[in-house]
């Protein structure tokens, strides 16, 4: 029951502000000229800074674990292969298909990560999955925007490809995180401070502006490609790497890191790339809220088997 409440207490806030949005549309306050605005300030502007923050602050000389951080590497690259190669086998619109794989092997690591870790372990020995954080997240977002870049416009532009990496706002945030991180460049006390203020304001307007963006028309419409990546996304993607974690020799915190990357919702921010790079955003939204909700099971399932297992 405690793990019940502690997966809950965790999904449950992120699924209420999903809700704000949806009813802030239904009032009115918010339309859908507003809500793209905001997105795009979003993309640009809220969630590169929250990457930056979050990669910045990591004490990189807390825990270290290279076998553990090209373990994690290596399974997302792997992941991603398959699913390239997988995905368009059974979908045929360009559109779907980059939602669909980053709907797969793209998690919400960012706010999971270490409110899970930090209920499960304390805040003392989270030291790992920061800099897992730091160290995957860049990942995420540089394969998110190869397969998005892909299937943008029905054919493959390697150059397009590469400009869309190099100018990502999400990747840039990311790479200069752990370039001042790894150069121990200190920033002056008032900047990180601001920089800390705005990054504050990425997850509660991104979810909100999420939930704006739902709408129940589409759950029929996307509900064969909603399904595949839940099952996915929640249960075949982390029953597969968790076993190979566990037969890789990973226990403790370490594995509860990979548990909490691989079982994970799908990225809240995968939404708004979708967004600006042409994807389907209605199908996104939908992989995003359905995702957020089931894991609360999911998420609870997890930890609880591997709890019994004595595990972590």
């Amino acid at each position: 029951m405690k793990n019940l409440i502690l997966s809950f207490n965790v999904v449950a806030p992120l699924c209420l502000v999903m809700a704000l949005g949806y009813f802030l549309k239904y009032i009115k306050i918010l339309d859908k000229n507003s809500v793209k605005v905001m997105n795009n300030a979003t993309f640009k502007v809220f969630l590169p800074t929250l990457l930056f923050y979050n990669i910045y602050t990591t004490d990189l000389g807390s825990v270290f674990d290279p076998k553990l951080m090209i373990f994690a590497a290596i399974s997302i690259i792997v992941l991603f292969g398959v699913l390239f190669l997988f995905i368009p086998i059974i979908e045929k619109d360009n559109s779907k298909r980059g939602v669909m794989i980053q709907g797969i092997f793209r998690s919400n690591f960012v706010l999971f990560g270490i409110p899970v870790a930090t209920s499960l372990v304390g805040e003392g020995k989270v030291g790992t999955t920061a800099l897992l954080i730091g160290v995957i997240v860049p990942l995420f977002n540089f394969l998110a925007v190869v397969c998005l870049e892909t299937f943008r416009g029905g054919s493959i532009n390697i150059k397009k490809i590469i400009r869309g990496i190099v100018t990502n706002p999400l990747i840039i945030g990311a790479f200069l995180g752990l370039l001042l991180l790894i150069l121990n460049i200190k920033l002056p006390v008032f900047i990180v401070s601001t920089i800390k203020d705005i990054s504050k304001m990425a997850t509660p307007l991104s979810l909100t502006l999420l939930g704006a963006s739902f709408s129940f028309s589409n759950i029929k419409k996307y509900l064969r490609e909603t399904i595949i990546v839940v099952i996915g996304k929640l249960i075949i993607t982390p029953l597969i790497f968790i076993l190979i974690s566990y037969y890789c020799g990973f226990r403790g915190v370490s594995l509860l890191s990979l548990m909490i990357m691989f079982a994970s919702p799908t990225a809240i921010s995968s939404f708004q790339m979708a967004i600006q790079m042409d994807g389907d955003s209605d199908l996104a939204s939908q992989i995003v809220v359905f995702t957020s909700a089931f894991s609360i099971v999911t998420v609870f399932c997890w930890i609880f088997i591997l709890k019994e297992l004595a595990l972590i």
